[in-house]
């Protein structure tokens, strides 16, 4: 059976810092950090929704943090401002290495897939922006289980979704808390180590493969024996 791959979008495929140049207009020298924890309370606020059975799309959870971040860093935007950079946010660039490594990927037959806390909508635009949406077979997304990741049931979604097994499917994500979740679903992982400062969750789950980049991935994958 061909391997399927589920690639994690944001912060994976899709660099989430994109917004820099827009935000270093807005707020000067905190641009950085505004980005990150802009980021950083979107996975919150999403880790907490799902917990609390209190769903609302991943839009609103992004929107949402945008507004915490602007009180945190007392850099109050206009409506137009934050518009504009949730605009931006939707049409934000892939990493470089992502077409090459994908077309890679697929010109030895793995099966692609994009999965994500996105809804499927999104997702289109964000990838047909990017210039890879047409390397994916299709995308997953969360949205119909009104959950996120790590929920398990989204990983058994995606393997429903992709007609695969645990036995033949792996995640692609930079995300430790995807990877460990993946794992603990009955997947197999590959951590995409994007930051030689990341830090992969000391928990005793570790990812099945290590990369740096995509480009890595084919090289890593051939070395597993892995059927595709």
């Amino acid at each position: 059976m061909q391997t399927t791959l589920a690639f994690d979008v944001y912060g994976t495929l899709i660099d989430t810092h994109g917004v820099l140049t827009a935000l270093t207009d807005l707020v000067g020298d905190k641009a950085h950090a505004f980005s990150q924890t802009w980021r950083d309370k979107q996975l919150e606020y999403s880790f907490r929704r799902g917990l609390m059975q209190n769903y609302a799309p991943f839009a609103v959870c992004t929107s949402q943090a945008l507004d915490y971040t602007c009180e945190f860093y007392k850099t109050p935007l206009t409506p137009a401002q934050k518009n504009d950079l949730l605009g931006i946010y939707r049409e934000l660039p892939a990493f470089e290495d992502v077409e090459e490594g994908l077309l890679a990927l697929q010109g030895v037959g793995f099966r692609l897939f994009a999965f994500s806390n996105g809804e499927v909508a999104a997702l289109e635009k964000l990838l047909s922006t990017a210039n890879i949406r047409e390397l994916f077979l299709d995308l997953v997304s969360v949205d119909p289980l009104k959950s996120f990741k790590p929920n398990p049931a989204v990983y058994a979604h995606f393997l429903r979704q992709s007609q695969a097994t645990g036995e033949n499917a792996w995640l692609v994500s930079s995300n430790p808390f995807d990877v460990i979740g993946s794992i603990s679903a009955g997947m197999k992982a590959a951590w995409v180590k994007r930051s030689a400062d990341a830090v992969f969750d000391p928990w005793g789950i570790e990812p099945t493969i290590t990369v740096s980049n995509l480009l890595q991935l084919k090289e890593e994958l051939r070395k597993q024996s892995i059927p595709h």
